[in-house]
Order: C-alpha cells, then sequence, then structure tokens
C-alpha cells in the first residue's frame, strides 16, 4: 500500500531537515544559507508588487515569505505558485536566447517550494520545484519535476546522518561480485580508482581511503541541490538529488538522479535526448546524450556516452567514448573507444588507449562457478571484429586479437603482438612486433590521435601517450627471455642429439644473436599462453628479437639525448654520471601516469602512517611523480639498455652512446619508412582501388598519398629527430 502523508498546508516548503538532525541553535535554512552566499540585499514584496503578481494569477502561501532584489519587474512572474521560504534575485525585461531558444527572463507558469534564484533566471512550466539553488542567468524550461531530498549526496558515496551504512552507494568495477567496489567522489581519478580496487589485501589501506572519502564531505542533512551559472535545463522529465555546475546544456533528458555534473565555462557538460543517468558523477567537459544509461558510474573529463550506450558500476576514464554499446563492473584509463551496437565490455580493467570493435565480448565467459573472472590489458589493447574472450585473460601492450572465439584463458606476455585463433590447425599464434613489421601507421597515428584528443582544461595529470615508456620497454625486456628461452627449447627439440649443458634460455640467445636464419626454421612454441593443450606457436621469433633489442636501445638514446638538450652539459663524464644509479624496476600505470612501484609503495606508505590523509594530498603525490617523470624515464631508459647489452650505468663508454645514436637514427629513418608502406597499401592494393574509374576519383575520396597530413608531420618530425641526433653527436665527438 502506497503511505500517502497528510500535512497542513502551510507547512509545505517547511521542514525539510527534520528536528533530530538541527544542530543546537540552527534553523532549517543554515545550510541553504551557507550555499547561497548571497544573501544581503532582499527586500519583501511591497503591496503593489503583491497586487501585479496576484493579478497575473500568481499565488503563495504567504508573501511574507518572499524577498526579492532591486530592480524587481514583478510582472515578470505569471501563474506560479509558491510556498516555503522564496529569494529572488533581479528581474528585468530582457529575453534570453540560446541555441535558437528565446524566453523572457522571469518565472512562469511553475510550482515553487522553497528556493533561491539568481539574476535574470528564466524559469518557464516547471511543473515541481523544490528546494534548489539557481544561479545568474539559467534557463529552466519545461521540467516535469526537479528536486532534492534532505539526505542528497549528488553522487558521492557517502552516508548522511541517521542513515543506515546499507544506503551507501558503491561502485563495484573490475569484477562482477563486489569484492573491489569503490566510493564514487566528485574528483576522483582513474588511478585512485585502481589504487582502490587492486590493493584488497591491505585493510588499513582500504580503511584509509574510505576515511578520506568520508572526509571530503559534510554528512549534515539539508543541503539543496543547485544548478549553476547561466545553465540550460529545458524538456527534461525528471531530477532529482542533482547538482550541477555553471554552462551545462541538459535537453530531454528521461530521468537524472543522485548526480554531479561538474560542468564549467571552461569545460561545459552536455546531457541529451533520452538519457537517463543515476548515481554518477559527471567530470568537466563530459556528453551523454540519445538514449544512454548510466548507474553507479563516474565519468573522467571530457569522456562521452552517446547512442544508447549503457555504462554500469563502471569508472570511464578521460578522453574515453562509449558508444551503441554495453560496459558494465569495468575500470577504463584514458583514450577508451568503443562505438559499435554489439560490443560488450564486463568485468575488466584496461590501462588506456584501448579501442573495442564491433562484436567484441570480452568479459561475457566465465571459467569458474561464479562471476567472478576478470580481465587486464595493458595500454593499446585492440580486441578485433568479433573476438569474445574468457576470463581471466592478461595482456600485454598493444595486443591485437584477430577475430575469433577465443576458447580458454589467454595470457598474452609480449607486446606488440598480433594474436589469431588458428581453427584450422587447431592453435593459437602469436607474432611479436606486428604493429612495428605491419602496421606502424596505426601506431605512431594513434599516438598523436590521443594528444590531439586531450582536450582536459586541467593537465597536471601527466598521462604517457607514447607507445615506447617504461611500461612498454619492461614488457620488451620480459619478451627477449620469453623469446630466448622459446626459441631454445625449440633447438633442443630439433636436435635431440646435440644437446649440451646450457640452458634453452642460453641456446636461444646465443641462436638469436648469430644464426637467426637457423631460427626462421625452427618451430617455435610457447607455455603459458593459453589455458589448454593444443600448441601456441611464436612466428617472426628472430625478426621481433632484433627489433625489440633496437627499440630498446633506440629509447635510451631517444631519452638521453632529451635529456641533454633539456639541461646541456659541456662534458661528457658529468652528463653520464647523471645516469649512473639508473636501476630497473616494475612501473605500474596508476590511471594512465606510469610510476615506479618503490614510488608507489612509498605512496601507501605514507596513507598508512598519516604522513597523506586526504585524497587531495593523494594527487599532490601524483603531481610530484609527475614533476619527476622525465628523468625518471629517461633513467629507467638507460638502465634498460644497460642491462640488455650487459653494461654498467656507471661505466658505459662514449662509443657506446655514439652507436646507441647513429643506430637510432637508422631506426628512425626505419620506422618512417614503415610508416610510409603501411599507409601506401590503402592507395595500391588492388581491391582498394577498384572502386574508383579515375586516380582523380580516389584522390578525391581518399585523398591524395602525397598530401597525407599525418606523413608529412612525421617527415619533419624525422628530420628534427636527425638534426638533434647529429648535434648531439657532435657534442660527444663524433660525426
Amino acid at each position: 500500500m502506497n503511505i500517502i502523508k497528510r500535512r497542513s498546508i502551510e507547512s509545505l516548503g517547511f521542514g525539510f531537515i527534520d528536528p533530530k538532525y538541527l544542530p543546537k541553535g540552527k534553523d532549517e535554512f543554515y545550510l541553504r544559507n551557507r550555499q547561497h552566499r548571497k544573501l544581503s540585499g532582499y527586500r519583501a514584496l511591497t503591496a503593489k508588487e503583491i497586487l501585479i503578481l496576484e493579478k497575473n494569477d500568481n499565488s503563495a502561501d504567504d508573501w511574507k515569505n518572499i524577498t526579492v532584489l532591486d530592480p524587481f519587474d514583478a510582472r515578470l512572474i505569471k501563474r506560479s505558485s509558491f510556498f516555503g521560504m522564496i529569494r529572488i534575485g533581479r528581474l528585468e525585461p530582457y529575453y534570453h536566447e540560446f541555441n535558437n531558444l528565446r524566453l523572457p527572463v522571469g518565472i512562469y507558469n511553475s510550482t515553487v517550494i522553497s528556493c533561491d534564484f539568481g539574476d535574470n533566471v528564466v524559469v518557464e512550466n516547471v511543473r515541481f520545484m523544490s528546494h534548489y539553488i539557481i544561479g545568474d542567468d539559467a534557463m529552466l524550461v519545461n521540467i516535469h519535476e526537479m528536486a532534492t531530498t534532505d539526505h542528497a549526496k549528488f553522487g558521492n558515496g557517502v552516508v548522511k546522518v541517521g542513515e543506515s551504512e546499507s544506503v551507501r552507494i558503491w561502485m563495484e568495477i573490475a569484477n562482477e561480485n563486489g569484492a573491489r567496489a569503490i566510493l564514487p567522489f566528485k574528483g576522483m581519478e582513474s588511478g585512485d580508482a585502481w589504487i582502490w580496487s587492486k590493493y584488497r589485501d591491505d585493510e588499513e589501506l582500504m580503511n584509509k581511503l574510505l576515511q578520506f572519502t568520508d572526509d571530503l564531505f559534510d554528512v549534515k542533512r539539508g543541503y539543496y541541490g543547485k544548478v549553476g551559472e547561466r545553465t540550460v535545463i529545458k524538456n527534461c522529465h525528471i531530477l532529482k538529488d542533482v547538482w550541477v555546475g555553471s554552462d551545462a546544456y541538459i535537453k530531454g533528458a528521461n530521468k537524472l538522479k543522485n548526480l554531479t555534473i561538474d560542468s564549467s565555462a571552461e569545460a561545459p557538460v552536455q546531457v541529451g535526448e533520452g538519457s537517463e543517468l543515476v548515481n554518477g558523477i559527471m567530470g568537466p567537459g563530459c556528453r551523454a546524450f540519445y538514449g544512454v544509461k548510466a548507474v553507479r558510474f563516474i565519468m573522467g573529463a571530457h569522456s562521452q556516452l552517446k547512442y544508447g550506450a549503457r555504462l554500469i558500476n563502471s569508472y570511464l576514464g578521460e578522453n574515453s567514448t562509449i558508444s551503441c554499446c554495453e560496459v558494465l563492473n569495468s575500470l577504463i584509463y584514458p583514450g577508451h573507444e568503443q562505438h559499435h551496437n554489439n560490443s560488450f565490455l564486463c568485468a575488466s580493467v584496461l590501462l588506456g588507449q584501448s579501442n573495442l570493435a564491433a562484436g567484441a565480448t570480452i568479459g561475457s565467459n566465465h571459467n569458474s562457478r561464479s562471476a567472478d573472472g576478470e580481465l587486464l590489458a595493458g595500454r593499446g589493447f585492440w580486441p578485433g571484429l568479433c573476438v569474445s574472450l574468457k576470463h581471466n585473460s592478461k595482456f600485454a601492450s598493444y595486443t591485437l586479437l584477430a577475430k575469433g572465439d577465443y576458447p580458454a584463458e589467454l595470457n598474452i606476455d609480449l607486446p606488440f603482438s598480433l594474436v589469431s585463433n588458428d581453427l584450422a590447425n587447431d592453435r593459437l599464434i602469436i607474432m611479436p612486433g606486428y604493429w612495428f613489421l605491419h602496421n606502424q601507421y596505426a601506431l605512431s597515428r594513434n599516438v598523436l590521435k590521443y594528444k590531439q584528443r586531450d582536450k582536459r582544461t586541467n593537465t597536471s595529470r601527466l598521462i604517457e601517450y607514447e607507445y615506447l615508456a617504461p611500461d612498454t620497454i619492461n614488457e620488451l625486456l620480459h619478451a627477449l627471455r620469453r623469446i630466448e628461452g622459446a626459441v631454445g627449447t625449440a633447438w633442443q627439440r630439433a636436435n635431440p642429439k646435440k644437446l649440451s649443458g646450457e640452458t634453452p634460455s642460453q641456446i636461444g640467445k646465443k641462436l638469436l644473436l648469430s644464426d637467426p636464419g637457423q631460427v626462421a626454421k625452427l618451430t617455435v612454441t610457447l607455455e603459458g599462453i593459453e589455458n589448454s593443450k593444443r600448441e601456441a606457436r611464436l612466428i617472426k621469433a628472430d625478426q621481433s628479437y632484433d627489433l625489440f633489442r633496437r627499440l630498446i636501445r633506440y629509447h635510451a638514446a631517444e631519452q638521453l639525448m632529451t635529456s641533454w638538450f633539456g639541461k646541456p652539459s659541456k662534458q661528457f663524464l658529468p652528463f653520464r654520471k647523471r645516469f649512473e644509479k639508473a636501476a630497473l624496476c616494475t612501473w605500474r600505470n596508476v590511471g594512465g601516469q606510469l610510476m615506479p612501484e618503490p614510488s608507489l609503495m612509498l605512496l601507501m606508505k605514507k596513507i598508512r602512517q598519516d604522513k597523506i590523509n586526504d585524497w587531495p594530498s593523494i594527487h599532490a603525490f601524483y603531481d610530484e611523480e609527475a614533476s619527476l617523470y622525465a628523468h625518471k624515464k629517461a633513467m629507467h631508459a638507460f638502465a634498460a639498455a644497460c642491462s640488455m647489452e650487459g653494461l654498467k650505468p656507471a661505466t658505459v663508454p662514449k662509443s657506446v652512446f655514439v652507436s646507441w645514436l647513429k643506430e637510432a637514427i637508422e631506426t628512425k629513418i626505419w620506422m618512417m619508412e614503415m610508416i610510409r608502406q603501411s599507409r601506401a597499401k590503402d592507395h595500391q592494393q588492388a581491391f582498394r582501388r577498384m572502386m574508383y574509374d579515375t586516380q582523380e576519383e580516389m584522390d578525391k575520396v581518399v585523398g591524395k598519398f602525397s598530401e597525407n597530413s599525418f606523413l608529412l608531420s612525421q617527415e619533419k618530425e624525422l628530420k628534427l629527430f636527425i638534426e638533434n641526433a647529429s648535434e648531439f653527436l657532435r657534442w660527444l665527438g663524433s660525426k
């Protein structure tokens, strides 16, 4: 049975806060007054103004409860009802225009309960409006219901005084069983979400993070909803417990409930037709429109939901776009793209710059007796058309999965690989280095693409977009060891009578360095790649091994050169001394920002020791690490190359610097050629050309190859690289 309470009409608009929750000496408006801030200058209505208001079919429970600011034109309020305490800012005879919507300033055809209005607002056909503070020049048009409860939390995962812990909103990311759940809050970053969801075995840390979140918010009851200055809301059904910043544009939304919409003049937020958003946070510059559904979610700055997308129990990182598909229980780092109606992502952590193709089904299949599987993918993850994966699976950076229904869990630990499901021979095929060998154009263009799409107004958080960075360099080093072991094992299998006391890794390394031609003839397989008994074939082992070594040296040379130009040194020994303590360590991707694991461990130690005791201090730690990143990146690059070559950083001779620089120039030239070749296929391939009767027609449709803007930019980058490397070489005393 519905319980409908009957109360005196005189009480409508009052008693917003239950008296038992009011601090001693405070009335129900004390928090509202703190929020509104503009409290001086209000006056009571004059008798003449009341007559004008009544003549224009307005009513109030008591006209004494309405105060106004001058100038105030009572003729600009018509056919409206007011209850409780109302404060109205300046009303002057203007009209506002926004996107061809032209309406006069004033309040028309609306029912208003206990609200504050800024100057020159437009309020028309708001059928029920309760406990809101409206900013200057805001426009509210054709809204069915717009209300705030005394316990509103605006999407933040806190509990108000007097509430049960059971009402707290948790966001169940990374796993469907809720065991990695986190509390959403305004300003939460993807790195925060990852740390909180990852280190579940650290109970002390978990308790601290929960306390930090509670400390961000006042748990008192009685805060009003807000609509910021110049925000436009039109043709919407329900807004309940919604806090909206300035300059937002909300049109045609079905239901917005328990939300923070962190809009601003610098980064306005848009919510469009058919949207239903519940229990969430929309960051600056976000957009959600055309029938999207989001529940228990956070959208990082400048992310988008479009065309019926569903985002549930998930964190969507900055500069990401999801449309026409479903995402559940996932943590997604910045730069994610997912555009197609029939793709599905569940219980996954994607570490950025990822792209899901049509038909990709990531995470729907569990290989356990409960829905507790997970998937982890490094940067640049790209499952192709109609890829289906099993939980648990893990992928190194820049893994490309060819179309296929992969029957078992995968652990692809070689970066830049193309993975194929060879059904004809019932085997898995892994080609390391695919992107460099066959699609360098896309790999390099993506770096520029993600930088250009980074629309954040606050860029203090350093997101790594380069494909060669500490995380991928460590993966390349690991891949070298894996390839060496696999090649050595293959050689032993092919030569059982020539076995020696050497380990497979020693044999493999010797072959790969001295006789790659013999390696090419071997059938090389990998263990631990797939949870099945079928073969996992490694192809192009010799080419990828040589390539990965070159890339590690290239990255080291590039970073050494960047360091020297950033802080030139007159002599070689002082310059080398900068790197004498260079050492390898594990790096972690903390929300798109790469961080040495010792630094991350230090952060968590400081949290436990109360040296860091709130979220702003954690974010300040991120900023500090960002300021040190360039040097730490260079140190790591040098350490990686030295480790691979068996050198000690403190004693590397100048001749090695010279050889790395000269090889880096050759590698950069080769990369440019591979970029050109991979793009040229789109202009030369017969099945591409057959669609066009003339070369001129093709040039009009796909553009001239010679005028490709990205190729031209890469040519300039190559020229600059060669000039800088040559200058560095001259400083090293070599031509």
